[in-house]
């Protein structure tokens, strides 16, 4: 059974702000449903591969490296978003869209 892998950018956590650069993951989808421990209630797998998570510098060389190995994958391209630069100034213009909350 052949594992098939995914490659993406993680997107940044809440505590994040930033604009620096992030790398790009390969991870492989789960192969198998989890299984229900009778006893604890735990959940578990077999699959192990599902643990693995490499990282790479660029998209290219995760899919170099997938290629090599003969690991099927997908790639998410990511979805970057805009920033909206405005002044602090621009609270309180006279002509400002939003009400006042004072």
């Amino acid at each position: 059974m052949t594992a098939f892998a995914r490659i993406y950018k993680p997107a940044r956590n809440a505590m994040q702000s930033g604009t620096a650069r992030r790398r790009w993951l390969l991870q492989f989808e789960s192969g198998r449903a989890r299984e229900i421990d009778p006893l604890m209630g735990w959940t578990s797998s077999a699959d192990t591969r599902q643990q693995l998570r490499l990282w790479f510098d660029t998209k290219e060389e995760a899919i170099e490296y997938a290629t090599r190995e003969g690991i099927p994958f997908r790639v998410e391209e990511p979805h970057e978003s805009r920033r909206r630069i405005i002044s602090y100034s621009d609270n309180f213009k006279f002509n400002r869209v939003g009400a006042w909350t004072h």
